[in-house]
């Protein structure tokens, strides 16, 4: 994902799966993201999956689990380690979603950016990497993108503008991975299909 989420002072690996982990011993919900997917698949028939900027697989390997084809890519290869020794039958490739295209050439029903992926590329490097993920949606597939909104980072309406210029059109817009309605606010998960 380029050198803004490797300066980034993000925990990696292990340290990232020990959140999630006392997050559910807590009792809160962790697969919010593969929920929506999963019905977003069902919806449309679909069961292919590139959880594009997997980390630590902790979305890809809850697909999987559901019966889900899913392939997973990251740059990061402290996280995509932690995912191998997780779900060592998983393909999990190590790249940068700038190079996407040179690392597969399927197309899958769904390309999945939960995690903030957006905001951690290089500045300037986004239309590239939804080029990039464009290219590997079936027709009427699904680009699904989650990240906060904060101030000096990508905005809403510079995704927007990006996705149409790759061919995307915008199918619907939460504020949650639970379909929450988006009214503003710091976090909103964008669907955009690409046309059959």
């Amino acid at each position: 994902m380029g050198t803004r989420w490797q300066s980034s002072d993000a925990p990696r690996g292990q340290d990232y799966d020990a959140r999630w982990e006392r997050l559910a011993a807590s009792g809160v919900g962790v697969h919010g993201e593969a929920d929506l997917i999963e019905s977003l698949l069902s919806e449309t028939g679909g069961s292919t999956v590139l959880d594009a900027g997997c980390g630590t697989g902790r979305v890809a390997i809850e697909l999987a689990a559901r019966g889900c084809a899913v392939v997973g890519l990251d740059a990061d290869p402290a996280m995509l380690a932690a995912a191998r020794s997780k779900a060592p039958d998983l393909r999990w490739i190590e790249a940068d979603l700038v190079d996407t295209g040179a690392h597969l050439g399927e197309a899958f029903d769904l390309v999945a950016l939960p995690g903030n992926v957006m905001i951690f590329l290089d500045r300037g490097t986004e239309p590239d990497v939804v080029d990039q993920l464009a290219a590997r949606l079936r027709p009427g597939g699904l680009l699904v993108a989650g990240f906060q909104l904060q101030t000096g980072r990508l905005t809403l309406d510079r995704y927007d503008e990006i996705t149409a210029a790759a061919g995307l059109q915008l199918v619907d817009r939460w504020a949650t991975w639970d379909r929450e309605p988006f009214h503003g606010g710091d976090y909103a998960v964008s669907v955009h299909r690409r046309p059959a």
